[in-house]
């Protein structure tokens, strides 16, 4: 059925408050809630329950890449510099490098199975290149979507590394989408140090777009005093909008500048800093769960069937062999990552929104083959997301790199800048350097106090003599984030 602006908000509120209503489920049936959306949108397209005739690409790549834009932002400022420095030149590694091995690795298997498969699809090496750079990143919606919803805690500093990736892969991975779409449409001939001057042009125009908004911004906070504090998400809203469309306008990688804005702000305090953040937060999963409906009602169901074949070899492929490639010869030369850890990390490959709002560019410039490129991206994207989104956890576990009674509590209460301090809860674990200690005997910062104790389900008001004990939940006041940083370093607590 073809929508008229009311029904169109009525369809589209209801659509919205069923996803999240029922991610309730998902989170019984330890389904990921990404891949809920996908389905609503799926049941409510023409073909099904809802017979809504939704197709345009135009609308789901705009607003694809405001919600990447966001979901980037808000990684990156929640984000911790000294968590990333160790383990950047790995996550740089993976997102280059990486890149183009799972490009052509995946292009080449496409090409030829195709060819040899006596189907009716063929691809040429282009075309399967071109499909190889669309699935080649793995999506920071759904890493961190997925990591952060289970609260997992890794070793190894697996956790920032895999978010590093995954919020910088996208610049190599968006360049080759480009090169092999635009020698598919021989609108050019791209020759090698032509393609690299791009490459190089976009890197440089986005890494100075994004420092030169990031350092403006906190000049900006810290001396604007705005009569409504709650037009301070709005501020940042309007910023990260304007960074990616200005420096796509410009030639640059915005996805890059924009990550880039939000680690730049992350790492340095402003007022309002807290709230700010809560907000991207909100507004990303509602953008992104807008997006998931929307890109599920372009899929065509009967268009998944002939293409289930193919689609299912080439998500074993790129689950199995591709991405395992990629991440160990990628991280051949590291000294910090074990076999263990690669394996983790290989399998983490999670395919989610940027493949699919990728797959929307070829649409719109009819390339040929685009709605067999697009629906066979929704087929490994809904195959990643339930097969590795699902096991992520288990994975972990049985490699031991999982540690399951380290907790991370957000602040109880979240006091003004003015203030400058804030309540918090952590709890400590079982092998916390603080376990058999007095609280006197801790070198406690003298601007923190433990306010109360829960054990056992029992409250105890803390005393000098009061021994702390694995899995005591400590509510705690300290005034800033060094302090705070000590005490969970001292209580076994890893961000």
């Amino acid at each position: 059925m073809h929508l008229v602006p009311e029904s169109l908000l009525i369809a589209g509120s209801f659509l919205l408050f069923l996803s999240i209503v029922i991610t309730k489920l998902s989170t019984r049936l330890g389904i990921p809630a990404l891949i809920i959306f996908l389905l609503v949108g799926m049941a409510a397209g023409h073909e099904k329950l809802g017979n809504i005739d939704f197709h345009n690409p135009i609308a789901a790549q705009l607003l694809g890449a405001v919600t990447l834009s966001l979901i980037l932002f808000t990684g990156g400022i929640e984000t911790e510099y000294k968590h990333i420095r160790p383990i950047l030149w790995n996550g740089i590694l993976l997102a280059t490098v990486g890149i183009l091995i799972t490009t052509f690795s995946v292009g080449l298997f496409i090409w030829a199975l195709t060819n040899f498969w006596g189907g009716n699809i063929q691809f040429t090496l282009l075309e399967g290149l071109l499909m190889g750079s669309i699935v080649a990143s793995t999506d920071a919606a759904a890493v961190f979507a997925i990591i952060r919803a289970k609260n997992m805690h890794l070793k190894a500093n697996l956790s920032p590394m895999l978010e590093l990736e995954s919020g910088s892969n996208d610049t190599m991975a968006w360049f080759l989408m480009f090169l092999f779409k635009t020698l598919l449409l021989n609108k050019q001939a791209i020759g090698p140090m032509q393609a690299i001057g791009i490459f190089i042009q976009e890197m440089v125009v986005g890494g100075l777009a994004g420092l030169l908004v990031g350092k403006i911004m906190l000049i900006l906070l810290d001396n604007l005093r705005l009569s409504n504090r709650s037009l301070y998400p709005g501020l940042m809203l309007a910023v990260v909008i304007f960074t990616y469309s200005a420096t796509h306008f410009l030639h640059g990688n915005a996805f890059l500048a924009v990550y880039l804005v939000g680690l730049i702000l992350g790492n340095k305090d402003f007022p309002h800093k807290k709230s700010i953040i809560q907000f991207c937060q909100g507004i990303s999963w509602l953008m992104q769960i807008i997006m998931f409906i929307m890109l599920g009602l372009l899929v065509y169901p009967h268009k998944l069937l002939p293409i289930a074949g193919i689609g299912l070899l080439l998500s074993i492929f790129l689950m199995f062999v591709a991405r395992p490639l990629s991440v160990f010869v990628s991280l051949f030369f590291s000294k910090t990552l074990n076999v263990s850890h690669k394996i983790f990390i290989s399998w983490v490959g999670l395919r989610g929104a940027v493949p699919i709002v990728f797959a929307t560019y070829p649409l719109l410039d009819n390339i040929h083959q685009a709605d067999i490129i697009y629906h066979i991206v929704f087929f490994i994207v809904l195959t990643s997301i339930l097969f590795q989104g699902t096991t992520l956890s288990p994975l972990a576990k049985w490699l031991q790199l999982e540690a399951p009674t380290v907790h991370k509590h957000e602040p109880t209460i979240q006091l003004s800048k003015e203030v400058n301090s804030e309540l918090i809860e952590v709890m400590v674990s079982q092998d916390a350097p603080a376990i058999g200690k007095k609280i006197v005997q801790l070198s406690f910062p003298e601007n923190a106090l433990i306010v109360l104790i829960k054990r056992n389900g029992v409250h105890l008001i803390p005393r000098g003599d009061t021994v702390i004990a694995p899995f005591d939940l400590l509510m705690i006041m300290a005034e800033n984030h060094q302090a705070i940083h000590t005490i969970k370093e001292q209580f076994g607590i890893i961000d």
